[in-house]
């Protein structure tokens, strides 16, 4: 008789629709279920969502209001054990009710007795300092702890967290594939991607073929009060237009802010169609999967938000990173890349040059960052590697 589906339940900032942290459910959903087949034990995920009813449909599992407590209380009652993450959940610079909301839940389900994991996260800033030891306390409860960057860990080694139990592990969208990509992530390694040759026609921009106009992907976001970063970006792409005609398609990962930023700048775009160019909004990508096809679809991809850059690495497309964030510089640090400026110094032409550059020469990048990539894509698993190893001990 087959052993009974263990129940893990899964606490992050799922169900407000943010193309990033979805794909952060998304690629521990298809990481947890590779695993454990690969295990041969089955792993039944609840998510903890704002919208659980929007959530179990757009990714069929179950879920349940991360807000009502007796709810929350009773799966992970009935669960084998908690993942916390990823994304950014213990920062105080958006919020700072984050850090008591998401150490609370680890905190519940140590108190209910149930093994915790920390799953990929990147952890800051924490500007308060007293949440420090709260976060240590928390975190040495847990079975597992892994961050997405070297400077998360050096974070958590601060606040009194040793070195060797914290691993560093890509970002799990690094591992995010098509639906119809179903070989584990080590064996889609090397594959060419869309933007290895060829590319597949994405049904993302009606009337134009991937084929007939280069596509540069532009992900934007409010961040600077005077819009200097988007003032700039759309004076970058306007040059872009008159050197040579492209399809500037914007890629909006938070809605519905990011339409609002992209509408912005596309409104000082000017008359591109004088070059020959086209320029259209992505209104359609619900779905993290969906908007990784869209991004796959570019040839080049200029970027605020982190995951615009990771989708745009993990489909091996030629990125240029907008850095508002340590968290953008981390990851491109990864890659060898660098941000090809601030959102509070960015240069047009700078700008402009780097695009027109990538869009001539996108292979020259792609081939000197292949087997980096890949070594991202497979460690992305290792957290769900780890977690399926302790559930089936356990078992």
């Amino acid at each position: 008789m087959a052993a009974p589906a263990q129940k893990i339940v899964l606490s992050g900032y799922y169900g407000f629709r943010n193309s990033g942290d979805e794909a952060v459910l998304q690629s521990i959903l298809i990481a947890l279920k590779r695993q454990s087949e690969s295990a041969g034990i089955s792993i039944k995920p609840v998510v903890l969502s704002i919208d659980p009813e929007w959530t179990s449909a757009t990714y069929g599992v179950e879920a349940v209001h991360r807000m009502k407590l007796a709810e929350v209380r009773r799966v992970i009652g009935e669960s084998s054990g908690l993942i916390s993450g990823g994304g950014s959940l213990l920062q105080d610079v958006t919020s700072g009710k984050s850090i008591p909301y998401y150490l609370g839940i680890i905190k519940l389900a140590q108190w209910m007795g149930k093994p915790t994991f920390i799953y990929a996260q990147g952890i800051g800033p924490v500007q308060r300092k007293w949440f420090h030891p709260m976060i240590k306390s928390v975190f040495r409860k847990c079975a597992y702890v892994s961050v997405r960057d070297e400077q998360s860990r050096a974070l958590l080694m601060s606040m009194g967290l040793r070195q060797a139990d914290v691993q560093v592990v890509p970002d799990p969208v690094m591992g995010l594939t098509l639906p119809e990509e179903t070989a584990p992530s080590s064996a889609l390694a090397g594959q060419p991607r869309e933007a290895d040759g060829a590319k597949a026609d994405s049904g993302a921009s009606p009337g134009f073929r991937s084929s007939e106009l280069p596509i540069v992907g532009v992900s934007v976001r409010y961040w600077e009060k005077d819009r200097r970063e988007l003032e700039a970006i759309a004076q970058g792409l306007r040059q872009v237009c008159r050197t040579l005609p492209v399809h500037l398609r914007f890629l909006p990962f938070h809605l519905p802010s990011d339409t609002e930023a992209s509408k912005y700048c596309m409104d000082r775009l000017g008359d591109i169609a004088e070059s020959g160019s086209v320029v259209s909004l992505s209104e359609e990508a619900d779905h993290p999967q969906k908007m990784l096809r869209e991004v796959g679809a570019c040839s080049v991809l200029l970027g605020m938000r982190l995951h615009s850059l990771i989708y745009a690495a993990g489909r091996r497309v030629p990125l240029l990173g907008i850095s508002y964030d340590p968290k953008i510089d981390h990851f491109l640090s990864r890659i060898d890349c660098r941000p090809v400026g601030t959102t509070a110094s960015l240069d047009s032409r700078t700008l402009s040059g780097e695009i027109v550059r990538l869009l001539k020469d996108g292979a020259a990048w792609r081939g000197q960052r292949e087997s980096r990539i890949d070594s991202l894509i497979h460690e992305a698993e290792a957290p769900a590697r780890q977690i399926v190893e302790y559930l089936s001990h356990k078992g």
